[in-house]
């Protein structure tokens, strides 16, 4: 799986492609950032050896761009290629691996440009409207392991698994997402990010609402219609009169009410009284019903 698969094909309208266009817009010229941000590059998936070259392969235009400015400001030396719709920056091997053989001493908040780097490099991240899932995939575990660790540092917590011949870190919880859009810098990302899931989190609770809201309601219905059906079989069966005065107030009242709770229903009693009250006379009433049937 590459990062042309990940990012939809190349897909430029896909939120993923317009994550890495604005992280690559990111303009910084720290040697040590720099370098930083290269080491997760090359610790991702989608670094490719072959022979005494290391390549990288991208759809994304920009990002292609981003790499070639900090291999250029670094001094390494790449050669450009297209192959489809992919670009490629070739490196010589030896050159390239001195870049990342000490990745682990990596320290301090350097460890943020390694982060973004990586998902630079492999990562991807859906449209929050549809789902939840970041991920970044890496060649090796050893690679997945450190980035897993560093991201924990900073209360980032990514989950891992075996894709395939690669290694995954993925996120499918909102918060985790816009926490690790954040920490590589992703700020107009995380913007968008956080009033899509404001909105989702809104709708869902208007959703969640309103159908408590209509179980209840239908609750509400059933009773009654259970109760009219009480109080219609005594008038049937000519038992209604022999019902005490206040039962009969109550059955009367729901009658002419068939849609009010118990609490509106003992509201429109004179004088009111309360809902268990109301509840406890309907059910004497259903215990006279009961002796008819």
């Amino acid at each position: 799986m590459t990062e042309l698969l990940s990012e939809n094909g190349g897909n430029k309208m896909s939120f993923s492609f317009e994550v890495k266009e604005n992280l690559s817009k990111i303009t910084q010229f720290n040697a040590e950032n720099l370098r930083a941000e290269l080491v997760g590059y090359f610790l991702s998936g989608n670094m490719l050896k072959k022979q005494d070259v290391i390549e990288f392969v991208t759809e994304n235009e920009f990002n292609i761009e981003h790499f070639y400015k900090i291999l250029f400001h670094l001094g390494l030396d790449y050669e450009p290629d297209m192959r489809g719709k992919s670009y490629v920056a070739q490196m010589r091997t030896k050159e390239a691996e001195e870049v990342w053989q000490d990745y682990e001493k990596i320290t301090g908040d350097l460890r943020k440009n390694v982060a973004k780097g990586a998902f630079l490099g492999a990562g991807s991240v859906n449209n929050p409207e549809k789902s939840y899932h970041l991920e970044i995939l890496f060649q090796e575990e050893k690679y997945c392991d450190f980035l897993q660790e560093l991201c924990q540092a900073y209360d980032v917590n990514f989950k891992k698994i075996k894709v395939n011949e690669k290694f995954q870190l993925y996120l499918k919880e909102g918060e985790e997402i816009s926490k690790f859009l954040a920490l590589i810098g992703a700020n107009k990302a995380v913007l968008a990010f956080e009033d899509i899931r404001v909105m989702k989190e809104m709708k869902n609770n208007v959703n969640r609402r309103v159908n408590c809201e209509t179980a209840n309601l239908n609750k509400t219905i059933d009773a009654a219609l259970k109760q009219i059906d009480d109080i219609q079989l005594l008038q049937k069966r000519q038992k209604f009169q022999n019902l005490p005065k206040d039962l009969q107030e109550v059955a009367k009242m729901r009658l002419e009410n068939p849609d009010l709770s118990l609490q509106d229903l003992g509201k429109l009693m004179e004088p009111q009284i309360g809902k268990s009250m109301v509840n406890r006379k309907l059910k004497k009433i259903h215990e006279w019903a009961e002796e008819l049937r």
